[in-house]
């Protein structure tokens, strides 16, 4: 038995898998998440501990599994965070998770040394303050009593491993989204670390997505459940660990699109693929020589759970009640659209500053067509990383859904119309994440023989394809997403610097 941990933005999911790749049970414990002025979004390690031992012990206790009958703990994990720990490895202060935004001073100072193309070419990704190496020099300017404690950054699961093991270190697939590793080296970078003016042994030794780091110790193994001796596998970061639970394991498997509070469209290739845009960024991935291309943005399935908690708050079903609306209701064809900036924005505008609007609105609108437009949003979104794609030579002939919000037929209806490819609905579409960081664990103590077991564990359950004439209007639609996007830019900009000018006062 493979016991995977999911460590998202709002919860731990741990997953039993079997030798046969099947799930067995799992459970979900959820963890708060502090969001605040200026771009903050911080959590308690602690919570994240406390949550995977507290589903380990649920998970075992609700499925009869005895804890011997446990083979290996694997790992996926949020990425792009800053994890402070000391010496002992007990956290500093909280945790800076991805979709915080407060390192854009510190980004800017280290584009004064390395380009921006000089940095996308190094890692892959361009300079920006979600990433873990801006965040880092953010910790050393304003909170310096803080960083002086810190000796180490981790990410989120390589903190929970070491909690299990004691031994700190990182793996490929979390190291490419820090903006601090060099992809073409597999090392730390020297040159983005110089700039930022940080010391390379903050960061950890990178090993294998596959590596055994260690085992549970007696004092892990007391909280969580867990035979003291239980080899753990270190996994890797929740985009690449999702491809391979979509069954993402090399070029030939198509691309995917992730729909969770943030959401991604992805595929995976032998080598990186540098976007002369920069609008897509590549991670490593956990299996190892391949990488995962990607364009994600900060608030997809989170646009819906907002507009649904705005428009229906309180209801229990506002959620299925709104999407059963919205399937009859009339958004970008009518003029209504929806920038889904809520978090600011990665993919493809790079810009912390961007903010969500709804543009169009006329009196004849109501929840539906709000709800369909943040869907419609959400689409045009990711439709432009998949331009990306096959603008640089990357054929995307269909796309695979994962993640929560896969679930919903009217969302891959619209995805298949903007996108104007077939989109598939998966089995198992919220285990993704689970089943990679299984598939990688099995691999790394020899329960799989290898990663090509990832293209069975789900199957096909919804095949949605694109309505020719519904596509010809949204593409249109589609363009004036981007303009309305374009002019509203400088607006965005001006107003988060009188915002930055505000408070510094």
């Amino acid at each position: 038995m493979i016991l995977s941990h999911d460590l998202g933005t709002t919860g731990d999911k741990a997953t039993l898998v079997d030798r046969n790749g099947a799930v067995v049970a799992a459970v979900t414990v959820g963890y708060p998440v502090v969001f605040g002025a200026g771009g903050l979004a911080e959590q308690d390690p602690n919570d994240w501990w406390t949550a995977v031992s507290e589903a380990t012990v649920r998970l075992l206790a609700g499925s009869a599994v005895v804890p011997g009958d446990v083979d290996v703990v694997s790992f996926s994990g949020q990425m792009m965070g800053v994890v402070p720990v000391d010496g002992a490895g007990e956290p500093v202060r909280p945790a800076i998770i991805w979709a915080d935004t407060r390192s854009g001073p510190q980004c800017r100072a280290i584009a004064r040394s390395v380009s921006m193309e000089e940095c996308y070419a190094i890692t892959g990704h361009r300079l920006n303050p979600t990433y873990s190496l801006s965040k880092t020099a953010w910790l050393r300017e304003n909170e310096p009593g803080a960083f002086a404690r810190t000796r180490r950054v981790l990410q989120a699961k390589d903190w929970v491993a070491f909690r299990l093991t004691g031994v700190m270190v990182t793996d490929p697939s979390d190291a490419s989204g820090t903006n601090a590793y060099d992809q073409r080296t597999g090392t730390w970078s020297d040159e983005l670390l110089g700039a930022a003016g940080l010391d390379p042994s903050l960061f950890p030794e990178i090993v294998p997505s596959t590596t055994v780091i260690g085992t549970v110790t007696t004092a892990a193994a007391l909280e969580t459940g867990l035979l003291a001796g239980t080899p753990v596998v270190i996994g890797g970061g929740d985009g690449p660990t999702a491809a391979l639970g979509a069954g993402i394991v090399s070029a030939e498997d198509g691309a995917y699109a992730y729909l969770g509070s943030s959401s991604w469209v992805s595929v995976s290739a032998d080598r990186p693929l540098l976007d002369p845009a920069m609008r897509s960024m590549t991670f490593n991935h956990v299996v190892p020589g391949a990488y995962v291309p990607t364009a994600t943005m900060q608030a997809g399935g989170a646009s819906l759970q907002w507009v649904t908690n705005v428009l229906a708050p309180g209801r229990e079903d506002r959620y299925r009640t709104l999407l059963a609306a919205a399937a009859g209701a009339r958004a970008a064809d009518d003029g209504l659209f929806f920038l889904p900036y809520l978090l600011g924005e990665r993919s493809p505008y790079w810009n912390p500053a961007a903010r969500a609007a709804f543009v169009g609105l006329h009196i004849d609108h109501g929840p539906a067509n709000m709800t369909r437009a943040v869907l419609e949003g959400v689409a045009f979104n990711l439709n432009t990383g998949l331009r990306a794609f096959t603008e640089n030579g990357v054929a995307v002939e269909s796309v695979a859904a994962i993640g929560g919000a896969a679930a919903s037929d009217l969302l891959l209806d619209v995805f298949a119309d903007v996108w104007d490819v077939p989109v598939v609905a998966r089995t198992l579409v919220d285990e993704a994440n689970s089943l990679g960081a299984a598939v990688v664990g099995g691999v790394g103590v020899g329960v799989f023989d290898d990663f090509g077991v990832a293209r069975t564990l789900s199957a096909e359950r919804g095949r949605h394809e694109p309505d020719a004439a519904r596509h010809h209007a949204l593409e249109r639609a589609y363009e004036s997403f981007l303009d309305v996007y374009d002019r509203l830019e400088p607006v965005f900009d001006r107003t988060a610097a009188d915002l930055a000018a505000r408070s510094a006062r």
